[in-house]
């Protein structure tokens, strides 16, 4: 039975916590549980570890969850993430989710010399061997929750036979929608949002198309794009006003808080804001109490 995640309804994703030295990054991770967020996630590219850098902010908070979103099973085996992930687990019971992902060719292969193989098939094979780790560590008193980084249908699919959920990203509420009919009630969404705090719609679309670039670049994304209805046109020339919007909520508190409760109303259990600034402490700081009242 795939562990219970408790994530609460909105949380952070975000690269900000990989750039900062620790002693800033305690600080400010108990300062957006003081907030109201329900969980952090951090994601795995060239920056921190993302299960160490988990660790240490969950040692720097009291009830917020930590999230990968996601740990490339390319970068470590399967013994490896599975010890790792019960490791941080025993140390902070019900307060970590391991979110798995086959990440993207370019990365695989051209970054760590990995050859990308069949996604679907090699998630299978990856979480079967982790199921199969020896560790003779410290038992976790609650086992790490699972999420995978889902998009197309085999692999949400799989998640839900597998896993306790989802993490889809770039997405919009149809595809959350889609995915719950996929895995049925009782699997977990959480579903990223990227998020720009202005009501200037030149200046919103600018940087949706800045944070979007090198993802339209990227066949796993684009594919998922293709079925969710967009057209190739769509996605040329850094994307059409039409997939921005979709893809970007912006604009006032009050509306990107709407935003947000459409997700929730397609099937996500939880949305996972990535707040697009140069400077996005701020930005949480002040698009709290729309959110938590």
């Amino acid at each position: 039975m795939p562990a219970p995640v408790d994530l609460g309804p909105i949380g952070l994703w975000t690269f900000a916590f990989d750039q900062m030295p620790y002693g800033q990054a305690r600080e400010v991770a108990a300062e957006v549980e003081s907030l109201g967020y329900g969980a952090i996630w951090v994601p795995e590219a060239v920056g921190k570890d993302p299960l160490v850098n988990s660790a240490l902010l969950l040692g720097a908070t009291q009830r917020i969850t930590l999230a990968t979103g996601i740990a490339s099973i390319y970068a470590r085996d399967a013994m490896a993430m599975a010890q790792g992930a019960k490791t941080v687990a025993e140390a902070f019971p019900g307060r970590f989710v391991l979110g798995l992902g086959v990440s993207h060719r370019p990365m695989v292969e051209d970054m760590r010399g990995h050859e990308y193989a069949s996604p679907v098939r090699t998630m299978r094979g990856y979480l079967d061997r982790m199921d199969g780790a020896l560790y003779f560590g410290a038992a976790p008193a609650v086992e790490p929750a699972i999420v995978i980084g889902a998009l197309g249908p085999k692999m949400t699919e799989l998640a839900g036979e597998r896993t306790s959920g989802v993490h889809p990203y770039n997405v919009t509420p149809e595809h959350n929608a889609a995915a719950r009919a996929l895995i049925g009630p009782d699997r977990l969404i959480a579903t990223e949002l990227a998020v720009v705090r202005t009501t200037d719609a030149e200046a919103a679309r600018a940087a949706g198309r800045g944070h979007l670039a090198m993802y339209l670049s990227l066949p796993n994304y684009t594919n998922n794009l293709l079925r969710l209805g967009f057209t190739e046109a769509d996605l040329d020339g850094g994307g059409s006003d039409r997939l921005i919007d979709a893809l970007v909520a912006w604009g006032s508190d009050e509306t990107i808080a709407a935003r947000i409760a459409e997700h929730h109303a397609a099937g996500a259990d939880h949305v996972c804001l990535q707040v697009l600034a140069a400077e996005p402490v701020a930005e949480w700081r002040a698009l709290a109490p729309a959110l938590f009242g």
